[in-house]
């Protein structure tokens, strides 16, 4: 302990882990966990209310527009109160919703459930990063990509599990057992979060935006990278369930394939970035990403399809990372500024675009989405050179290194 915090001394630097870093990174977990056990739910959601692909993604609108709404709110009251306990209060809000969706049974209720369910996923989102933000400030360590990672991670569990728990348990069961498992999670990380401090005067800068093309353009590069991940989860069980003949146990492993391999990457992805640049990493991630959604599209089997899917989360891990340490490194701009745009425009690829799907899929199936959601790809490789800010000196303090 003593060489410790003589090495902090020296170095200006937290050890690599502290009881504030893995606070922060249960609660990236245990959204991740909701998020991935909601997938394997979607066919039996759709089935029981009765809904068609269209009427399905109507829902999973309701979904993005819950998530869309409550994140500014969420980062008015980070201002004005920290992120602690805004990460808190959203995360024992967000607890029951997954059990409430499990219960609905109309329609109404459903889109009630769903967008309560979006609204408090998105603000627990913006205020677990705020409070990652924070404490990779008071640590002088770069923690945004693992703590992605462990939100992946929880993806992977939620979703993987999720089909054999359905199975074992039914969709009640399922929905009170990973409410229970969410809660303790909560419950182990809650006391340990870093408590940051109110900063009201960030109310003001979130007002401003940027006249500059070069967030925007950024942020274009978050969209098109983040849509795919969004049809990936939302679509991706179905997908392989409806048009592929995959029983309910393997549905799940479509978001599950997806989420393990994005972990491993993302859990790598400082290292490698260090390694080859931001550049050349945003562009191999990319193609890799390219090469997974087509080979899901023209799957002929479950298994070819969990593959693409696999191989696309190796690509997607690090795209948006990437894109967001670009947009906090933007020259003569502040980091929020930079930040709030890119950040609203990447969430709202996952959250609503993935929506206008259910109407396409009705006229052409699932299988020509996937063929064709890489020509979004083919406008991030035509922008990957602004990837550059992301190879900026991150400023984690006044003597970072």
């Amino acid at each position: 302990m003593d060489h410790s915090i003589q090495n902090e001394r020296q170095t200006g630097r937290s050890p690599a882990v502290t009881r504030e870093r893995a606070a922060v990174a249960l609660m990236f977990l245990m959204n991740g966990f909701l998020v991935g056990a909601w997938a394997p739910k979607i066919p039996e959601f759709a089935s029981r209310l009765s809904l068609s692909e269209s009427g399905l993604g109507l829902m999973i609108l309701t979904f993005g527009l819950g998530s869309i709404i409550m994140m500014p709110v969420a980062g008015l009251q980070i201002a004005r109160f920290g992120s602690t306990w805004v990460t808190r209060i959203s995360a024992v809000l967000a607890l029951p919703t997954l059990l409430i969706l499990s219960l609905v049974g109309s329609v109404w209720t459903g889109a009630i459930a769903i967008f309560l369910f979006g609204g408090l996923i998105g603000a627990m989102d913006v205020a677990m990063n705020a409070n990652a933000v924070a404490t990779e400030t008071r640590m002088r360590r770069s923690i945004m990509s693992s703590c992605h990672a462990f939100w992946s991670l929880g993806g992977l569990f939620g979703s993987v599990s999720g089909g054999f728990l359905i199975a074992w348990l039914g969709v009640v069961g399922h929905g009170l057992l990973i409410t229970v498992l969410a809660a303790l999670v909560v419950a182990i990380g809650w006391p340990m979060l870093l408590a940051d401090k109110p900063h009201p005067e960030e109310v003001k800068e979130r007002a401003r935006l940027p006249r500059s093309a070069l967030p925007w353009l950024i942020g274009m590069v978050a969209l098109f990278s983040m849509i795919p991940e969004g049809a990936i989860l939302d679509w991706g069980a179905l997908y392989i369930r409806n048009e592929l003949g995959a029983s309910v146990q393997a549905s799940g492993l479509a978001f599950g394939a997806f989420s393990l391999t994005m972990a491993v990457m993302r859990f790598a992805g400082d290292l490698v970035r260090d390694r080859f640049g931001a550049v050349r990493t945003l562009r191999f991630c990319t193609v890799a990403s390219i090469v997974g959604l087509l080979t899901a599209g023209f799957a002929s089997t479950p298994l070819m399809a969990i593959i693409g899917f696999a191989i696309a989360g190796i690509g997607i891990s690090n795209m948006v990372p990437i894109a967001f340490s670009a947009a906090g490194n933007l020259p003569g701009m502040a980091q929020g500024i930079g930040l709030s745009v890119v950040t609203t425009m990447g969430y709202s690829g996952i959250l609503v675009a993935p929506s206008a799907i259910g109407f396409i899929a009705e006229h052409t199936g699932l299988a020509a989405i996937f063929i064709g959601l890489p020509v979004l790809h083919l406008v991030v490789l035509g922008l990957s050179h602004l990837a550059r800010h992301a190879d900026r000196p991150a400023a984690v303090g006044p003597s970072a290194p």
